[in-house]
């Protein structure tokens, strides 16, 4: 039968027979059998591991079960071993065999490859590694005592256990290459993903597309009439179940095709997660004054006919109503009121007549500030001196900052809406000039002028000059009437006026 590469997962050690009683010609044979008998199998954590140890005068560790991770560099590994000769001291090898075979919890292999020759004292050592759980399997050449290894392999001998002439070894490749499956086969069907109506199984897969298919079935815990079985390719490692109950226990079964008793039928159970129905949660994105996004979750567009999403301003606005296909799980509200709360109510309705809702309030964007400054202008009067003039749109314009650089200083005048002038005193050239609109809620979009001898410069992108330190730039609050605020110069170095901006809110 065909070995898929990924179908095992253990430990597997090759005690080789290096000794001076095994011919030159001999060992290569095992060492080429060897090689071949591995080739399917993937290699590495996971999967299975190789390790090589020969028996000589002394043991000799090849290479540890952690070295080769492809075939590609086993392979080469394999070929380039040279034998050792010496005395056969088979009971030293087996102890360095017990400290390799030890510590991970996965299946073991002793692969013991052997001419059957002075074999010496092993019941010791192979009855520690079998009360490990160290499976012995064995291949001797016609020359071997037959009955210490009858004694030495695991159980069961006739799969186990190989007395074959060195030319004809290919003949048992196969047979021991199942025995191997047999013991190391990574046999797990497990849950991956689960909800209150569907689950996903996996497991590795023992098959190929072209030798073979899984049959699946399961059923539920207090119903033992199981659903009908679904064939499945060679080639597949998970299944996906739906239409489950939700909070029931189920059992899931998981056979591959043809079997030959090669693969155990696996079996996994699992209980469903409690009913979740939609919407069970729905939030608000992306919003700005006439719009806002509205999702929600989760999405059952198996089970969910339509969608419904209602919406009306806080508190008495008109509801209106927009339906979404099942499939959908946002939808985006246009053509609302700027700075205006609404209730936002999703619906769900069920193919089976079910509905749910949930609601969430949405907040709309105040209306962005219009650019009340549209042309800003520096007049030279005389040397230093500029009539700054500008145009406005007047609109909920409560008043206009100033701000100019004079020296490291930076001078800032509150002026009110009826001011679309002031002349400068001592400007030098390159000094920044910018006008910034008042809001009742703050500072709106300014102009920001600079001027040389010859020229002057006005765009509305030049950073706006920022008022003395503590000013927020909304309407000042000072002592003072409004009225006769205007007109009067505050600088960051005032301390006259200190106190009063550090009170000042940011």
């Amino acid at each position: 039968m065909q070995i898929v590469s990924n179908c095992c997962e253990g430990d597997l050690l090759l005690l080789l027979d290096s000794s001076g009683s095994v011919a030159n010609y001999e060992f290569s044979r095992l060492l080429s059998f060897s090689a071949e008998l591995l080739r399917p199998f993937s290699l590495g954590l996971g999967h299975v591991r190789v390790g090589l140890l020969q028996v000589g005068t002394k043991p000799n560790l090849e290479f540890g079960l952690d070295v080769h991770g492809k075939q590609e560099s086993l392979q080469k590994a394999m070929l380039a071993v040279k034998q050792l000769q010496g005395d056969t001291n088979t009971e030293a090898a087996l102890q360095v065999a017990e400290q390799i075979l030890t510590g991970s919890r996965v299946p073991k292999i002793l692969l013991w490859l052997t001419d059957g020759v002075e074999l010496g004292e092993v019941d010791g050592p192979i009855g520690r590694l079998k009360a490990r759980g160290v499976s012995v399997l064995i291949v001797s050449t016609v020359h071997g005592n037959f009955q210490v290894l009858q004694r030495a392999v695991s159980p069961p001998v006739e799969s186990h256990l190989y007395s074959v002439d060195i030319d004809n070894m290919d003949i048992i490749t196969e047979d021991l290459r199942v025995a191997i499956v047999k013991i190391l086969r990574a046999e797990r069907l497990r849950v991956v993903q689960l909800t209150s109506h569907g689950a996903v199984l996996q497991w590795r897969p023992v098959l190929s597309r072209h030798n073979g298919h899984y049959e699946l079935w399961y059923h539920a815990k207090d119903n033992t009439l199981a659903e009908p079985r679904r064939i499945l390719p060679g080639d597949s490692d998970r299944a996906q179940l739906t239409d489950l109950q939700p909070e029931t226990t189920y059992s899931a079964f998981l056979r591959p095709e043809p079997n030959r008793g090669l693969f155990s039928t696996l079996t996994v159970s699992f209980t469903t997660l409690p009913d979740v129905l939609s919407p069970a949660v729905v939030s608000v994105s992306d919003s700005g004054p006439h719009q806002t996004r509205v999702s929600w979750a989760p999405l059952q567009p198996a089970r969910v006919q339509r969608y419904t999403v209602e919406y009306g301003a806080i508190p008495s606005g008109a509801v209106k109503k927009v339906t979404v296909r099942s499939h959908q799980n946002s939808t985006t509200l246009l053509g609302l009121q700027a700075g205006t709360q609404y209730l936002v109510t999703v619906s769900a309705l069920y193919k089976d007549g079910k509905q749910r809702a949930m609601s969430v309030k949405a907040c709309t964007e105040e209306p962005a500030a219009p650019t009340a400054v549209v042309d800003l202008q520096l007049t030279s009067v005389q040397d230093e001196e500029v009539q700054v003039e500008w145009k406005a749109h007047q609109q909920d314009v409560k008043g206009y900052w100033l701000n100019w650089e004079r020296g490291d200083a930076i001078l800032s005048t509150y002026l009110p809406p009826s001011s679309q002038s002031m002349r400068l005193a001592r400007l030098a050239s390159s000094n920044r000039v910018c006008v910034s609109p008042v809001y009742r809620w703050g500072r709106g979009e300014g102009v920001c002028c600079t001027r040389d001898k010859k020229r002057v410069f006005c765009r509305s992108d030049l950073p706006i000059l920022a008022n003395p330190s503590g000013f927020s730039g909304r309407l000042p609050k000072f002592s003072a009437s409004p009225e006769n605020l205007p007109g009067q110069i505050f600088s960051r170095k005032s301390p006259e006026i200190q106190a009063e901006l550090e009170a000042t809110p940011p």
